[in-house]
């Protein structure tokens, strides 16, 4: 088996390195990469690997941008901080997710998970992309609504962000309209688009785009101001604001 780990943290590379050596001695590791910009040279100029250990934020860009730029790649085991992307992952042919300090034990697990797929794929001649489809989830694309007698139909894009007013959640458009809608906050965290929605407290999830300014506030926290505009103040929780600058890669 040969291997490529896509990290860009030099002890948190290694430390990998050193996990996979020992659970797996007859993994090869053929390169360390520390960028988008590496990883896509490298791809260019090498045959793809037997599997990939890939970091989704690195410090020029996500990890997915470099399987965005390969015609096929092999199975990936995500390693990453940050535990929003998962669904999205499994959509790259992900076998595993790992969360940050990597895990020895969950390694194994992953490890094994890619030993029984290779071992599927062999037997029965069953090719990957069929495995790949276990995993794959489409996110939502338009939500309709019911008011009064009548029906709306709301494109995902034309939406700006959700809203819980008094245990009821509200979807706001662009243009400013407030339809109420069948969901919670947290059903819509597992149905959307993480790299288009993020959820920033309780009571919001709000789209890229509504984003019109961030200021400091206090206690480590960010003030927004929404597209359009709320007059209650906007405020991403403290546990979110470290997830939700890197999710604007601020």
């Amino acid at each position: 088996m040969k291997a490529v780990i896509v990290e860009d943290e030099d002890i948190a590379s290694r430390r990998l390195r050193h996990l996979i050596e020992e659970l797996a001695p007859e993994c090869e590791i053929l390169t360390q990469i520390s960028s988008v910009e590496s990883g896509l040279k490298w791809f260019a100029e090498n045959q793809l690997p037997d599997l990939i250990f890939l970091d989704i934020q690195l410090n020029d860009g996500y990890g997915f941008d470099i399987i965005d730029q390969l015609p096929k790649h092999p199975p990936i085991v995500f390693t990453t901080a940050y535990n929003e992307y998962a669904i999205r992952g499994f959509k790259y042919n992900g076998i595993d997710y790992l969360l940050k300090p990597i895990d020895k034990n969950e390694l194994k697990k992953a490890l094994e998970k890619y030993t029984s797929i290779v071992d599927t794929r062999q037997n029965n001649s069953a090719d990957i992309d069929s495995i790949r489809q276990l995993f794959t989830k489409e996110y939502k694309k338009r939500f309709m609504v019911k008011i009064g007698n009548q029906f709306s139909t709301y494109n995902v894009e034309d939406i700006a962000y959700f809203m819980a007013e008094d245990g009821v959640i509200f979807l706001y458009t662009n243009k400013g309209q407030k339809c109420p809608i069948e969901y919670t906050i947290d059903q819509l965290e597992e149905i959307l688009d993480p790299i288009q929605f993020f959820r920033i407290n309780r009571k919001y999830m709000v789209s890229v785009n509504a984003v019109e300014e961030i200021h400091s506030y206090f206690n480590s926290r960010l003030l927004l101001k929404l597209n359009p505009n709320q007059e209650e103040q906007i405020i991403v929780s403290r546990e979110r604001t470290t997830n939700f600058k890197k999710w604007l890669d601020m």
